[in-house]
């Protein structure tokens, strides 16, 4: 559901889990629950109060054994930590998430993780989250909300959304505007053109 930008759903359905592994005694449907709960909230941009039950969750699938969805959480408490301010931690849980994955030769999760990395570094200009520069990327290509949303896999009205926080956040006032920040604080991954 979080992937399809239905962060209401997934809160309803991450609740209903917490309920049913309250009343189990199954680490497994424990630890699901509290990275679901985690995720949530991190997606609500409540990073303070995700990163409890990310830890949780990250201590569940270790004591489980289960190294691969260790680093998935391990990410995501990355990401909250980011969302503070504490970029030490971020950068030691992103770059330990980034070692199993390459160790498991999860290919998928092991880019994303890279790319995570190149927005973090000297390009989270002007307070941006990771998701708003990818965001503010697309804009600056020129590409309407609807595109955006198609590319990213989130609704025109998410889009629209990123676009309003990017503009207040910068101080500006139109898409040109976010364009030529872009440009000017070198957020653009520009690739060389297949002819030269």
């Amino acid at each position: 559901m979080l992937a399809v930008d239905d962060i209401e759903a997934a809160r309803t359905a991450a609740a209903e889990l917490g309920e049913i592994a309250g009343e189990m005694s199954a680490p497994l449907l424990r630890a699901v629950a509290a990275q679901a709960k985690g995720a949530v909230l991190l997606a609500r941009g409540d990073a303070r109060n995700a990163l409890p039950a990310l830890r949780e969750a990250l201590t569940g699938w270790q004591e489980l054994e289960a190294p691969y969805e260790a680093a998935r959480v391990r990410v995501l408490i990355g990401l909250g930590c980011r969302e503070l301010g504490d970029k030490e931690t971020a950068e030691m849980e992103i770059d330990a998430s980034r070692r199993v994955f390459e160790q498991l030769g999860a290919i998928p999760d092991l880019s994303r993780v890279e790319e995570l990395s190149r927005i973090e570094g000297p390009k989270s200009a002007g307070g941006l989250t990771p998701r708003e520069i990818q965001v503010l990327r697309l804009v600056a290509t020129g590409k309407t909300n609807k595109v955006i949303g198609a590319e990213l896999f989130i609704s025109e009205r998410t889009v629209d959304r990123h676009v309003s926080r990017i503009l207040a956040k910068l101080g500006l006032s139109s898409r040109s505007a976010a364009t030529a920040f872009a440009y000017e604080h070198d957020l653009l991954e520009l690739r060389p053109s297949a002819g030269g």
